[in-house]
């Protein structure tokens, strides 16, 4: 059986940085912290791109960025930039969705992630615009899956 594929993309990652005493915030990072731990079981793969990669180098917290680099060593797949990767994240990109949103995007559609796990709700709010991936967030995510494991 193939296991579940995630992207996680660069504010999923930061989410527990965020501010905790935000009851949502503090409930998707406490999902997204489950996630972690779901990878690391071996339960589902991770995708890592080079868009999480320019993000992450630019975070001026060294704790954090090297925390999220570390992640990249536990993905099962990576994904780099090329011309077909870009096109597509301009098509998505005509649908008001930021260039780098639509860069992470296309980086979990070519790597045929089931998921791609986000906090951003300005992403959240359009997701019906892309069937193609599913965009979820990590208390989502975790309500799913529990069901499926």
């Amino acid at each position: 059986m193939k296991k579940i594929c995630v992207y996680l993309d660069n504010c999923c990652f930061n989410r527990p940085y965020d501010d905790q005493t935000n009851k949502v915030i503090y409930l998707e990072a406490e999902a997204k912290l489950f996630i972690q731990e779901m990878i690391k079981d071996g339960k589902i793969e991770l995708v890592w791109s080079y868009m999480l990669e320019f993000e992450n180098t630019a975070n001026p917290h060294i704790e954090r960025r090297t925390s999220i680099e570390s992640w990249k060593h536990l993905a099962a797949i990576t994904i780099i930039g090329n011309d077909s990767l870009i096109k597509q994240a301009q098509e998505i990109y005509k649908h008001n969705f930021g260039i780098k949103d639509a860069l992470h995007i296309a980086c979990a559609i070519k790597a045929k992630a089931d998921y791609l796990i986000t906090t951003d709700k300005g992403i959240l709010r359009k997701r019906h615009l892309l069937p193609m991936i599913q965009l979820i967030s990590p208390i989502e995510f975790i309500t799913i899956i529990q069901e499926q494991l």
